[in-house]
C-alpha cells in the first residue's frame, strides 16, 4: 500500500473510530448514571423496580426501569450493542494500519526486543485474544465464586501485561496494545457475557416463562468491569501524542499509573451518582497522577560552561542531519521501515534556525523520552542523545 494511501486510511479510519467510540462509551457512561440514579416509585407499580426524573430541552422525563414480565413486553425494544463492535473494529483496523502496514516502523524497537515484523504481528494478535480468554476463564471460575479473588488476579494479569508488552513492543505500540486488550475485554463482555444473558430473559418473557433475573445480575458484573476500564482505554487511545509517557525508561510504570487515575476517577463518578461519594478514592488517584507527572518532567538544568567546554553546533548539527533530518527533511528519504512523502507533522531539521527553534522538541522526543528516532530506524547512540541533551541545557544556560 502506497504511503499516500495509508494517510488516507489513516485519517478515514481514525476518524469512524473516535465517532465510534464517543458513541460507545457516551451511551455506556449515560446508561450507568442512570442506573445508579433510579429510586423505588413512591407509589409502587407493577413492574417497575425504579424511575427518575431527567432534565433536558427544556423538557423532564420520566425514565422507568421495568422487569422483563411474561406477557408484558413492549413491541419493540432498542439495543446498545452496535457501538462497542463499530469502535472494536475500527479500533483494530487502525491497529493493522499504523503498527503492520507500515514495516514494523511503530511496532518494533531493536532495542527492546530483536524480533520480526511477522512475530511482532503473531504476539500482537495473541495478545489481544489470550488475554480475553485468560479474563473470562478467571471470571467464569474463580470471580464467580469470589469478586475479591477475581479482581486480584485481573489486576496482576494488568501489571504483568503492561511490563511484558514493554519489553516486547517500542513504547509507543506497547501502550496502544494495553489498550487495544482493554478494548477487546469491553466489547466480548458485551457481545459474549452481557448481551446473551439479556436474549435469554427476553425469550424467556415472551414465551411466558418468568426470567431468571440472576442473569442480569451477573452481566452487570462485566458491564461494572467496563465502566472502571473506560478512562484508562481513553488515554491509551490518545497516548501517541505524549512521547513523555510511552517513551519513559519506567513507561511500564507510567502505564499502570495512569490506569489508577482513570479508574479512581471513574470509581468516584459512579460512588457520587449512586449517592455516597467515595472521596477516599480521589486520595490513590491525585497521588498516581503526581507521581506520573514527577516521574515525566523534562530534566532540564542550568549549567554553567567556560566557552571551551561548550559543545559546538555543529556536532550537534551532525548527530541531528545523521540521525533525524532523514525523516524531517522538505523532502523526506526515511531509512527502510519508514514510509514518509512529508515530514512528520510538518518538522523540519535542515537549517540552524530550524533546530534551534525545536530544541524543547527534540529534548522531549530523543533525549528524555528517547521516542524518536522512530524505532530507532536510524540508531542513535545513548552518547548521541547525552550530547543532545547537554547541548539543550548549555543554550538554557545563556553561556
Amino acid at each position: 500500500m502506497s504511503a499516500a494511501a495509508l494517510d488516507w486510511a489513516n485519517l478515514l479510519v481514525r476518524w469512524f473510530h473516535v465517532i465510534a467510540g464517543i458513541w460507545w462509551i457516551g451511551s455506556s457512561l449515560y446508561f450507568v448514571t442512570l442506573d445508579n440514579s433510579f429510586k423505588p416509585p413512591k407509589e409502587p407499580k407493577d413492574g417497575v423496580d425504579g424511575e427518575t426524573f431527567m432534565v433536558h430541552g427544556g423538557f423532564y422525563y420520566l425514565v422507568e426501569k421495568r422487569f422483563m414480565q411474561p406477557g408484558k413486553m413492549p413491541d419493540r425494544l432498542l439495543w446498545f450493542k452496535w457501538e462497542a463492535t463499530f469502535t472494536w473494529i475500527s479500533g483494530m483496523m487502525l491497529l493493522a494500519i499504523v503498527y503492520y502496514f507500515t514495516g514494523g516502523s511503530y511496532l518494533i524497537d531493536s532495542k527492546v526486543a530483536d524480533i520480526t515484523l511477522q512475530q511482532a504481528v503473531v504476539a500482537s494478535l495473541g495478545l489481544v485474544i489470550g488475554c480475553w480468554l485468560l479474563y473470562d476463564l478467571v471470571w467464569q471460575t474463580l470471580g464467580k465464586k469470589s469478586e475479591k479473588i477475581g479482581t486480584a488476579l485481573s489486576l496482576a494479569g494488568l501489571v504483568g501485561l503492561a511490563y511484558g508488552l514493554t519489553h516486547l513492543f517500542s513504547g509507543r505500540a506497547a501502550f496502544i496494545h494495553f489498550g487495544a486488550v482493554l478494548g477487546t475485554l469491553m466489547v466480548a463482555n458485551v457481545w459474549i457475557r452481557i448481551l446473551p444473558g439479556q436474549r435469554k430473559m427476553l425469550e424467556d418473557a415472551l414465551a411466558g416463562r418468568t426470567p431468571d433475573y440472576s442473569q442480569g445480575k451477573y452481566a452487570k458484573v462485566r458491564s461494572v468491569h467496563n465502566s472502571y476500564m473506560t478512562f484508562p482505554v481513553i488515554f491509551m487511545m490518545i497516548s501517541n501524542h505524549f512521547p513523555n509517557t510511552f517513551g519513559h525508561q519506567q513507561n511500564w510504570l507510567i502505564m499502570l499509573l495512569l490506569f489508577v487515575v482513570g479508574g479512581g476517577v471513574r470509581h468516584f463518578q459512579i460512588s457520587e451518582e449512586r449517592g455516597n461519594p467515595a472521596y477516599w478514592v480521589l486520595a490513590p488517584a491525585l497521588l498516581a497522577l503526581v507521581a506520573t507527572v514527577t516521574m515525566t518532567l523534562p530534566k532540564t538544568k542550568t549549567v554553567d560552561v567556560s566557552e571551551a567546554d561548550k559543545i559546538p553546533f555543529t556536532k550537534v548539527q551532525r548527530i541531528i542531519l545523521e540521525r533525524c533530518t532523514p525523516c524531517h527533511a522538505s523532502q523526506p528519504y526515511p531509512p527502510p521501515g519508514a514510509k514518509y512523502t512529508e515530514p512528520p507533522n510538518g518538522v523540519v531539521f535542515e537549517t540552524e534556525e530550524q533546530i534551534r527553534a525545536m530544541i524543547h522538541k527534540i529534548r522531549a522526543q530523543a533525549v528524555d523520552s528517547a521516542a524518536m528516532p522512530l524505532g530507532n530506524l536510524t540508531r542513535i547512540t545513548k552518547e548521541e542523545r547525552k550530547l543532545l541533551g547537554e547541548w539543550i541545557d548549555q543554550q538554557g544556560s545563556g553561556s
